[in-house]
């Protein structure tokens, strides 16, 4: 952006990469179906298989076991749900387990009745409490159905990034099935679904630099699978029915191979972010960085102010030319508390600011944040100093 705006909010969204902008114009002038056999049908399948593979190789799974849908809210809708089949057997999962910090999407339980939903306590830092997730998957009746388990790799509101290997052999010890929300962590830090961390991962493209519209469940497995959500013509082997958007999903694909890329070169800047929290804390020696104990995705900073509300904060942010989030910008616009700081023990009533930046954010708008955040603090001071000389 220009230096009189400072897009620091990547995981609200990503701008669209020149390469996936092309890939979606590209896709645009094909006008044959994927599911038609005909010359103009083939050509539009082999830009659809061209990015589910691109889509694959991101998480090192195999191109035939990623399912395209609208989005992640989507996917995740799509296998919370209590009726899976192994093969064209019907396998029941009679219990959602889900931490306390996860993305709305996911603590809404998809197709699980609240009375079958158990959410797992999350400690200061924001990691889930394994032990409690034990005892919980310990005591869980397997005569009813199996378990399922659904954690995010990273936190969308302050990067902390779950140990999803121990969480996913602690269910694998129970016989459940582990679904784990990679929207954050996916293009940021490597993530490769054949270790076997994960039954199932969720991506959405317009988190890498891809088009708005567009996400997909990648399964390790193909023999176990959720019943579809969307029924119909059978698209996609059967898992969600309706033609595929192809322009959105060339635009996903393209964005994917440069996020693989990107981590295949070296990855995101490691300091970036220690040095604007060290930069933070010098303009405001009382601000707290939440999660700071934790592993952290490497771009991603959520801080809070004494005695100043972080959606007021974001406000003058904003007009001072730098769009950051009060939070997750997943609620139509609302701001206000954010329950992951709850669930971390911070109150209720605790917001926070969240910088997000892309590999390449510049300096000079890294810069714009740091001033406008030192007059922010200032203006605070003053304020509070007139306030103390009055009473």
């Amino acid at each position: 952006m220009g230096l009189n705006r400072a897009y620091l909010d990547y995981n609200a969204s990503a701008p669209l990469l020149p390469a996936a902008r092309q890939a979606v114009i590209d896709a645009l002038q094909q006008v044959g179906n994927p599911s038609s056999v005909h010359q103009e049908g083939r050509a539009a399948k082999a830009i659809l298989e061209a990015a589910r593979r691109d889509v694959a190789a991101l998480v090192n799974a195999k191109a035939d076991h990623v399912v395209f849908t609208s989005g992640a809210t989507e996917a995740a809708s799509t296998l919370l749900t209590p009726h899976f089949t192994m093969g064209r057997a019907p396998l029941r999962l009679s219990r959602l387990y889900v931490s306390a910090s996860e993305h709305p999407c996911i603590l809404a339980g998809g197709q699980f009745p609240a009375d079958q939903i158990e959410t797992v306590p999350v400690d200061q830092d924001g990691i889930i409490d394994i032990e409690r997730l034990r005892a919980l998957l310990g005591a869980h009746d397997r005569s009813a159905g199996l378990p399922l388990v659904a954690v995010q790799a990273a936190n969308n509101e302050t990067g902390v990034v779950q140990p999803v290997g121990r969480i996913g052999a602690v269910v694998k010890e129970f016989g459940g099935l582990f679904i784990v929300d990679a929207v954050q962590a996916a293009g940021r830090i490597p993530l490769d679904i054949s270790e076997g961390y994960g039954d199932y991962l969720i991506l959405s493209s317009h988190k890498i630099g891809g088009p708005k519209g567009v996400g997909a469940i990648i399964a390790g497995s193909d023999l176990v699978m959720p019943d579809a959500l969307v029924r119909g013509g059978g698209q996609e082997k059967g898992h969600r029915a309706g033609t595929e958007a192809l322009p959105l999903i060339a635009g996903f694909g393209a964005a994917a191979r440069s996020a693989r890329d990107l981590l295949a070169s070296g990855g995101w800047p490691a300091d970036r972010h220690r040095n604007l929290e060290l930069a933070i804390r010098e303009i405001a020696p009382d601000a707290i960085v939440f999660g700071a104990a934790a592993e952290r995705l490497p771009n991603t900073t959520m801080f809070g102010l004494r005695d100043l509300k972080a959606e007021t904060v974001q406000i003058a942010f904003d007009l001072a030319g730098i769009a950051l989030s009060a939070g997750s910008a997943c609620s139509s616009g609302k701001v206000g508390p954010s329950h992951v700081l709850a669930a971390m023990g911070f109150g209720k009533g605790t917001g926070g600011l969240r910088v997000s930046t892309a590999p390449d954010t510049p300096e000079a708008e890294m810069k714009l944040f740091l001033d406008a955040l030192a007059q922010i603090v200032s203006r605070r001071d003053r304020s509070a100093a007139a306030a103390a000389s009055a009473a």
